[in-house]
C-alpha cells in the first residue's frame, strides 16, 4: 500500500475535482464517500480507479483494506488530506473513486421512473433508492435534474447506482426516445381526478415526478396523465421523495402480484 502525504498530489487533485459537475463528466469518474457505500460499491462488482484509506480505518479494517489493493490502487493518507477530497462536515475515514456507472438499459423498460427538474441531491437520491428497491428498470433523469453522479446524490441514494440502470438525458427528444412507443405516462400531481392506485401499474408504464418549486415541465404535462395520492384535505402536499415511494411501491405490488 502506497503513501500519499502531499494535497498535491495528482490523485488527490484528481478526487477533489470530481465534486464539480464538469469534472466528473470530462474524466467519466466520481468519488464515494464513505466505508459503507464504498464497501456497497465493492460488493456489487463496480469497477474502481483508485482508493483512499487513513491508517486507523485500514487497522480496523484488514479485510476490506486487503479487497481494496486487490480491487485498485489504494493509498494510505492522513486524516488532512482525506479531508481535502471529502464534502462533508465530518469527513469519513475512506473514499473512492470510481467510473461513473452506467449499467445496460433494458431493450424495452417495462416500468420506469423519470425525474424531471428535481433539483434537491437528497430528494433524487432517496428516489434512486426507492426505484432500485422497487424494481424500476430504468430511471431517467430529464432536463433541468441535479447530477446523478453529485456527492449527495451517491450517498443518499445507497448504492442504487450499481442496481438501476441510469441515463441523464439532456433534450426532451432523448426522453422520448427512451421510452417504448406509446408507453403510458404517469405524472404524480397534488391535484388529479386519477388516484395512484387505480392505474393499471402491471402494464408497462412510466412514473413521473416533477420539481419540488415548480412542478412538472410543460413538455411532460402535455405527454403525461396526472395521478394524485389522496391525503387529509389539512396536508397541502407530500414531499417528492414520500410521494415517489407510495406511487414506487404500489406499482410493485402491482407487478408483484402478476407474475
Amino acid at each position: 500500500m502506497k503513501e500519499i502525504t502531499s494535497a498535491s498530489n495528482p490523485q488527490i487533485k484528481l478526487a477533489a475535482k470530481l465534486h464539480r459537475r464538469r469534472h466528473r463528466q470530462a474524466h467519466g469518474l466520481c468519488l464515494l464517500e464513505g466505508t459503507r457505500l464504498v464497501q456497497d460499491a465493492l460488493t456489487i462488482g463496480a469497477a474502481f480507479h483508485t482508493c483512499f484509506i487513513t491508517a486507523p480505518a485500514a487497522h480496523a479494517q484488514p479485510d476490506l483494506a486487503a479487497r481494496l489493493q486487490q480491487a485498485c490502487p489504494l493509498y494510505l493518507v492522513p486524516p488532512a488530506i482525506l479531508d481535502k477530497i471529502s464534502e462533508t462536515v465530518s469527513p469519513q475515514s475512506i473514499a473512492a473513486v470510481v467510473p461513473i456507472p452506467e449499467l445496460p438499459l433494458p431493450p424495452a423498460a417495462a416500468f420506469s421512473l423519470i425525474l424531471d427538474g428535481v433539483q434537491d441531491p437528497g430528494n433524487a437520491g432517496t428516489l434512486l433508492r426507492t426505484a432500485a428497491a422497487a424494481g424500476a428498470d430504468q430511471v431517467l433523469f430529464a432536463p433541468g435534474c441535479v447530477d446523478p453522479f453529485n456527492g449527495k446524490v451517491l450517498r443518499a441514494a445507497m448504492g442504487a447506482h450499481f442496481r438501476v440502470p441510469i441515463r441523464v438525458l439532456e433534450t426532451w427528444e432523448a426522453v422520448w426516445a427512451a421510452l417504448p412507443a406509446g408507453q403510458p405516462l404517469y405524472l404524480a400531481s397534488a391535484q388529479a381526478s386519477t388516484l395512484y392506485d387505480e392505474v393499471d401499474w402491471s402494464e408497462p408504464s412510466a412514473v413521473v415526478l416533477g420539481s419540488e418549486a415548480h412542478g412538472a415541465s410543460s413538455q411532460m404535462r402535455e405527454r403525461a396523465e396526472t395521478v394524485a395520492v389522496p391525503m387529509d384535505a389539512a396536508t397541502e402536499s407530500l414531499n417528492v421523495a414520500a410521494a415517489g415511494a407510495v406511487i414506487l411501491f404500489e406499482a410493485a405490488r402491482q407487478r408483484r402480484n402478476t407474475r
